[in-house]
């Protein structure tokens, strides 16, 4: 079975809605890791020759077009994560679509191919911002990774469709990667990225994902470049964000490392070709 493994492009200060989050107008003045954190991954995925998809954050594009180029230069996918990093439920319709048009249109411009790929910050597409989805159409975008299938801090959409599938808007069809979770004693969880990655030991995240694959599902695990570097900068935050935010950051390398080992892993464009195949019929060159 085909998974997929994905990586959210952004720097250690893009946590979001804690008190000490810098503003935008301030991120140009704090220290940034990215670009070292990115690159140690660039280079594990090419030991276990692996090939990912990378949602870069706009902001991150701007300051280090060298990353996408790379990444690029490399045989991943190049996706967008927006521009700015702002939850989907405290924008406007509008104001979401000006960020993630702006952010397509920066990483295109940066690589010289065709951005398709989109995932929102926190997964935070909601009941109640059904709108989202026609508007990442609007944008230009064929497929989106937002929707997380279960409650959670930032919002979720719990009962939604769980597999890879076709959201059909009035302005055309998003094929549509929701976030890997899994049923456990009738309760929803996810093992397989950001801080449930970091504190779930690795023999039960291999057990699930092979659950998952025994669903004849694909499992989509996401990282972000942070999360390798345990000796990277703290926000303050209260006791509670400060375990989701930090807990177990020793333990991702090695936990990254065994998905890459023990896990076939492709880009959602890799994906769609063998079972969307239609999909692209008229644009080859993007696969």
């Amino acid at each position: 079975m085909k998974n997929i493994l994905t990586v959210d492009v952004e720097d250690w200060f893009h946590i979001l809605e804690v008190n000490s989050s810098p503003d935008l107008t301030r991120w140009d003045k704090l220290e940034s890791r990215v670009e070292k954190n990115f690159f140690n991954m660039l280079d594990l995925f090419d030991e276990y020759d692996v090939k990912t998809t990378c949602f870069f954050l706009g902001w991150i594009v701007e300051k280090h077009p060298q990353l996408v180029l790379e990444a690029s230069k490399r045989g991943h996918e190049v996706a967008s994560h927006g521009y700015a990093h702002r939850l989907v439920y405290t924008q406007t319709r509008d104001e979401f679509y000006e960020d993630i048009y702006k952010s397509k249109k920066l990483i295109e411009d940066v690589c010289g191919e065709e951005v398709i790929s989109y995932r929102c910050p926190g997964f935070s597409i909601t009941e109640n911002t059904p709108w989202a989805f026609e508007e990442i159409v609007r944008a230009g975008y064929k497929c989106d990774s937002s929707i997380f299938p279960a409650s959670r801090g930032h919002g979720g959409l719990s009962g939604a469709n769980i597999y890879p599938h076709v959201i059909s808007t009035e302005l055309g069809n998003l094929i549509e990667f929701p976030i890997t979770i899994s049923n456990v004693m009738g309760k929803e969880f996810c093992f397989f990225g950001g801080g449930y990655l970091r504190l779930f030991p690795s023999n039960l995240i291999k057990k699930m994902s092979q659950k998952v694959n025994a669903e004849d599902r694909p499992v989509i695990f996401y990282i972000h470049p942070r999360e390798i570097d345990p000796s990277h900068p703290r926000l303050e935050m209260n006791a509670l964000r400060k375990f989701k935010s930090y807990v177990n950051l020793k333990t991702t390398y090695p936990k990254l490392k065994m998905i890459l080992s023990e896990f076939e892993l492709v880009t959602m464009l890799r994906y769609i070709a063998e079972n969307f195949p239609t999909t692209f019929a008229e644009k080859p060159e993007l696969l």
